[in-house]
């Protein structure tokens, strides 16, 4: 069982959407919930969250793989590139080959890497233009995993996350709902066993044509008018962040876990 867990990534893995006033830089997210269930099973897991909101590839490898390797890992988990694939223009070859590098040194280390695969948006009519990046990145992580012996959360193959209600109402970040799911997910990837039971939605509530423009209107008005200015303006949501968990600390369980 692992002893030294280190997540490394973008608001994804920092827990972007899933609030929790109490928790450093106030987010919770998947990764907390994996090191709570590795620590029921191992007593003195230490774990590390690098990962900080707003980050594109380029930075994520450049700020946070040497530190996790420094670490001594023997679980790595990294996402990167979401953010990078927002921009029409990316060259996502060459942003492959930088993850490539990083995944072959991190692996290197002998610790067990965990990837993952983007989401298909396909459900959302201004995600859905995404679709085609996404599967070519995509098909480059499942590439670069077998190539180097690592994990894969195929989050493209969860349909579940096709629906909005585990998403946070800028559309971008998995809400409360859809960080348990994933955190479920990764345990199982591991073929670790936990207590982790994602919540039954139920059926959607159909909305009416106007009523989703309706939505759509105040989403663009409320965050992705917001997020053109500060692309416009050079600038991040995690500027000024540092990571919620920098240096490898032992995990205190509380409760469910959930």
């Amino acid at each position: 069982m692992f002893c030294r867990f280190v997540a490394l990534g973008d608001s994804f893995t920092e827990g972007v959407g899933d609030d929790a006033p109490s928790s450093p830089n106030a987010v919770r997210g998947w990764a907390d919930r994996v090191a709570e269930q590795l620590a029921r099973a191992r007593d003195g897991l230490r774990y590390a969250n690098l990962a900080i909101r707003g980050r594109l590839l380029y930075q994520v490898l450049a700020e946070q793989v040497e530190p996790a390797v420094e670490m001594k890992p023997d679980l790595v988990t990294l996402y990167a590139g979401g953010n990078d694939l927002m921009r029409p223009k990316v060259d996502i070859d060459a942003l492959c080959d930088d993850y490539d590098v990083a995944v072959e040194r991190l692996a290197a280390t002998g610790a067990t890497v965990v990837l993952f695969t983007g989401v298909d948006g396909v459900e959302d009519p201004v995600f859905r233009r995404m679709r085609g990046r996404t599967a070519v990145y995509n098909e480059h992580v499942r590439l670069i995993a077998a190539r180097h012996g690592a994990r894969v959360v195929d989050l493209w193959a969860m349909r579940a996350l096709r629906d909005r209600r585990l998403w946070s109402a800028d559309r971008i970040h998995l809400n409360n709902d859809g960080h348990v799911l994933v955190a479920a997910a990764v345990l199982d990837t591991l073929g670790v066993e936990h207590g982790i039971s994602p919540t039954p939605l139920g059926e959607a509530v159909v909305v009416s044509r106007a009523q989703r423009r309706a939505q759509n209107l105040r989403w663009a008005r409320e965050h992705a008018l917001p997020w053109i200015g500060r692309r416009l303006r050079g600038e991040s949501s995690g500027d000024g962040l540092r990571p919620k968990r920098p240096e490898l600390v032992p995990v205190v369980v509380e409760g469910s876990g959930r």
